[in-house]
């Protein structure tokens, strides 16, 4: 465990008096911190190292980007499956499909609403919500998933990347515009040199590692603390956490005047949610849906939190893909859900 070369930090911290709960709520922020920073260096090491050989724009978001800011949550997700917290596994990847669709993407059509590009988002649309039935589909009929399961998740997410960078070849769009300021005027960057990019690649990947471990590891001590079952911290808190590099990108996005966050990444982000985050999750090690909580007998899980991941997506890409646009109310009222969801979780 990662861990455990903390040893040192860990008792200089119950030597000050500390209990083991603040100690856990410290570590876990740092883990938050730790993965948003190794995300940012992680992805800015990758698009410098894309662009040194000219691999095209789009196809670095679409990819290499997308990717990377999904790796918290693969890197979340495994960890627990490894260690046997199949709670975390399971609740972050709905966790954090639900967190990206009714607070990150809610936020930015909420505060500048946009219209869409109907044509480009049919694929991804139809490739997240046929992965989607999928899962729930295994969810409710077995209640576990298995490993084959995981390589089935696993081999559609290569499928995809195929397919989508076909489509990139076969219908070369034009790179987007550098960024601007406030003052309308291009940004330029210094271009970094080749061992600089490679070292925030490197960088990245290992803050992500630890991140991921200490929020497994201290939300895990959290949870049992408080007496809240792991699935509800991977529903919420865990999730948020590993969402957070998306969140930030968004804010980022509106700051710098850019037209709105885009319809097609946060899709991406939560296709990949089931097919990379889980397909490795399961992969690494099969696991049971937590049934820890039910509603009426039934476990919560199949009717509140499967149905919540495709209504918020159904409620945010349906309305888009007939008109075109996306619409103020449709931001409130994905942020009103959110809230609701996050208050039954930690109220029921």
């Amino acid at each position: 465990m990662i861990s455990e070369l903390f040893g040192g930090v860990y008792s200089a911290l119950y030597g000050l008096g500390l209990s083991e709960i603040v100690v856990s709520v410290i570590f876990f922020l740092i883990g938050f911190f730790l993965l948003i920073k190794g995300g940012d260096w992680f992805v800015d090491g990758a698009v410098g190292l894309a662009h040194r050989f000219h691999l095209p724009e789009l196809l670095i978001g679409a990819t290499i980007v997308s990717i990377g800011t999904t790796l918290p949550e693969v890197m979340v997700s495994s960890q627990a499956a490894a260690v046997g917290n199949a709670g975390i596994s399971y609740g972050n990847a709905i966790g954090s499909i639900i967190c990206n669709t009714s607070l990150i993407a809610a936020l930015t059509i909420a505060i500048r609403p946009s219209a869409v590009n109907k044509k480009s988002l049919v694929f991804p649309v139809a490739a997240f919500f046929i992965a989607a039935v999928l899962y729930s589909g295994f969810a409710i009929t077995a209640g576990k998933f298995t490993r084959w399961n995981g390589v089935l998740f696993l081999l559609m997410f290569v499928a995809y990347m195929i397919v989508t960078v076909v489509q990139m070849k076969k219908n070369p769009e034009i790179v987007e515009p550098q960024a601007e300021d406030a003052d309308g005027e291009e940004q330029s960057e210094k271009p970094r040199k080749l061992w600089q990019e490679l070292l925030l690649l490197v960088l990245g990947a290992v803050c992500i590692a630890i991140g991921a471990n200490f929020l497994v590891d201290h939300g895990t001590v959290i949870a049992k603390a408080l007496g809240v079952p792991e699935a509800v911290i991977g529903l919420t808190m865990v999730a948020l956490g590993t969402s957070l590099p998306e969140l930030i990108t968004a804010i980022t996005s509106l700051i710098k005047g850019h037209s709105s966050l885009s319809l097609g990444n946060i899709i991406g982000a939560n296709f990949f949610n089931i097919v990379l985050v889980s397909g490795a999750a399961i992969t690494i090690s099969p696991f049971s849906v937590p049934s820890e909580r039910t509603v009426f007998k039934v476990n919560s899980s199949l009717v509140i939190d499967i149905p919540v991941m495709l209504a918020v997506m159904a409620l945010m890409c349906l309305p888009a893909l007939k008109r075109g646009k996306l619409s103020r109310w449709q931001g409130i009222t994905l942020l009103l859900i959110y809230v609701a969801f996050t208050a039954y979780q930690f109220l029921s």
